[in-house]
C-alpha cells in the first residue's frame, strides 16, 4: 500500500486519537504497533488503525492531515463512525514482513 495516506490511530480504550500521514501505510502501522518511535502515539499506546484515506499526491495527504488536526475530536469521531462504527483495528490480520 505505497500511496500517500492519512491515518487515524487510537488506543485500546478509544480515548486518544492520533493523526498521521505516510507514503507507506503498512510499514508505518507496523512501526506504531512495534513501538519503533518514542513519540505521542507510543506514549499514549495508539496502535489501533481505525481510519485511513488514500491520495494521489503527498501534498493532498498533508493538506488533509492539517485539516483533520485543526478539527474537533467530535469531527474525528464522526469520520471514524461513518466508516468503522465499531472502531475495529483495520490492520487486524495484516502480515508485517519487513
Amino acid at each position: 500500500m505505497k500511496k500517500p495516506c492519512i491515518y487515524l490511530l487510537t488506543n485500546k480504550n478509544n480515548t486518544v486519537i492520533y493523526i498521521g500521514v505516510t507514503s507507506n501505510l503498512i510499514k508505518r502501522v507496523y512501526e506504531h504497533k512495534s513501538g519503533k518511535h518514542n513519540g505521542f502515539s507510543h506514549r499514549y499506546n495508539c496502535d489501533k488503525l481505525v481510519y485511513f484515506e488514500q491520495f494521489s499526491t503527498m501534498d493532498e495527504a498533508i493538506a488533509r492531515e492539517k485539516q483533520l488536526k485543526a478539527g474537533s475530536r467530535k469531527r474525528k469521531e464522526n469520520l471514524i463512525n461513518l466508516e468503522n462504527p465499531d472502531w475495529l483495528d483495520l490492520a487486524e490480520g495484516w502480515v508485517f514482513d519487513f
